[in-house]
């Protein structure tokens, strides 16, 4: 079969497409025929040497996707052969073929398709998480939304204006602000610096954001601070761009709280994963939650889907077709 692997750490140059053996489900586990596999900036951060330094190369990227069960391991129940099904956390899914446990995988419903399955799974979960567990938004809350034009956010403030909250978005060029407001926010502000903490406390009515949802990195960090009214909540993630570095905690403002969310924490159990996909495609099912897809690449085009997404320039979220 073929996929992509990294060869080493390093640049987009890392990866080749090769021909690697079609795995063999063990005790637990499904094959799956692999149809659209999710690109995600975990990608890039393994890429990087941030993370799976434990798996020797040549590895294979990817960790989530949809397709269909092609075969099952001993001992599998909750899924058959044939059945169209997503996944998340799965290593391996750059590739025409993948293997994973049974528990990593939902399935997908008729009127959900396959790319739509593969775009909404991990980074639906995400924002999910973020909206309703990490900060459970209220009616009335106003949340400083990074990054707003993409694959998160754009989900993020759907699920925030489905709970009754108001959304500043920000982007970082004119070109997103159109893609951001179609998602539902109520302003969008265009900072490519970090210089936005004032234009947000002014749009908030001057009191500040109840939350600031921020994966964009150190250059964003004090401002998210900023923008935080009295007894905030900062909502950090996305680690591939680093982070702000030390903190003293007595330096934090305004009685806020401040936290490194991660969706696996709100997603620990398959029953959590499979009644949290479930309302996702129910959502999606019913008009309340649009998923953009921003690029689709043939499986071999993998170096520029990475290429792309590390240059800002992508809105929404890519994917990559065997």
């Amino acid at each position: 079969m073929k996929s992509i692997v990294m060869t080493a750490v390093g640049g987009s140059n890392v990866l080749e497409y090769v021909d690697r053996p079609d795995p063999i489900p063990g005790v637990g586990e499904v094959l799956v025929q692999v149809h659209a596999a999710g690109v995600n900036f975990m990608d890039i951060g393994v890429r990087q040497g941030m993370a799976w330094t434990h798996m020797p190369n040549p590895k294979t990227l990817g960790v989530e996707g949809a397709g269909r069960v092609l075969a099952l391991g001993k001992d599998v129940a909750s899924v058959k052969i044939g059945d169209r099904v997503a996944w998340v956390y799965a290593p391996g899914s750059y590739a025409e073929r993948v293997v994973m446990p049974e528990a990593s995988l939902v399935k997908v419903p008729d009127a959900i398709d396959d790319r739509t399955a593969a775009a909404i799974i991990m980074q639906g979960l995400t924002a999910s998480h973020f909206a309703t567990d990490f900060y459970p938004v209220q009616p009335g809350d106003i949340a400083l939304v990074h990054a707003a034009a993409g694959g998160v956010g754009l989900l993020l403030t759907q699920i925030i204006k489905l709970r009754g909250g108001h959304v500043i978005g920000r982007v970082s060029s004119q070109a997103k602000v159109d893609v951001a407001k179609s998602a539902g926010a109520d302003h969008v502000i265009v900072d490519a610096e970090g210089k936005f903490a004032e234009e947000a406390i002014r749009l908030s009515g001057g009191g500040g954001v109840h939350v600031v949802y921020d994966g964009s990195g150190p250059t964003t960090f004090q401002g998210s601070l900023d923008s935080l009214r009295r007894s905030g909540t900062f909502c950090w993630f996305g680690p591939v761009l680093g982070g702000p570095g030390p903190l003293d905690i007595m330096s934090l403002p305004r009685s806020i709280k401040i936290g490194y969310a991660v969706f696996s924490d709100h997603i620990h159990t398959p029953e959590l994963f499979r009644a949290h996909s479930t309302q996702l495609f129910e959502w999606i099912e019913q008009g309340k939650l649009k998923v953009t897809i921003g690029g689709v690449y043939p499986l071999a085009d993998a170096r520029r889907a990475h290429e792309n997404m590390e240059s800002r320039r992508t809105t929404g979220k890519l994917l990559l077709l065997p």
